[in-house]
């Protein structure tokens, strides 16, 4: 699968902890993807089953904030987002070291 730069740095954001739930502006904070952008990053990676949505199950009068919609990584999306990530960093050169999922990929 072909990434963009957006694309790229949203699955680094997952692969940096695959078992941590993420939020759109959590991640537009993390990865510097404007929301125009993001979001229809994240439903692509849904429609691939890369990444499951669900809306957050909090009282929100209570919680003083609106429900967020939370995203996880599947298991089929780790893989996939290794490879993708792997192969993004071949295409544009040199990976750096820190960038998660490389080895083997």
């Amino acid at each position: 699968m072909q990434l963009s730069k957006s694309s790229a740095k949203v699955l680094r954001a997952f692969l940096d902890d695959p078992d941590e739930e993420q939020y759109g502006f959590g991640l537009m904070r993390s990865t510097r993807v404007k929301s125009g952008s993001l979001y229809p990053i994240l439903e692509r990676f849904e429609r691939l089953r890369w990444i499951e949505g669900y809306d957050e199950s909090i009282d929100e009068h209570a919680e003083g904030r609106p429900k967020r919609r939370l995203y996880r990584l599947t298991a089929l999306g780790e893989r996939e987002a290794r490879k993708a990530v792997a192969e993004f960093y071949r295409d544009v050169g040199q990976s750096p070291a820190w960038v998660p999922g490389i080895e083997g990929a």
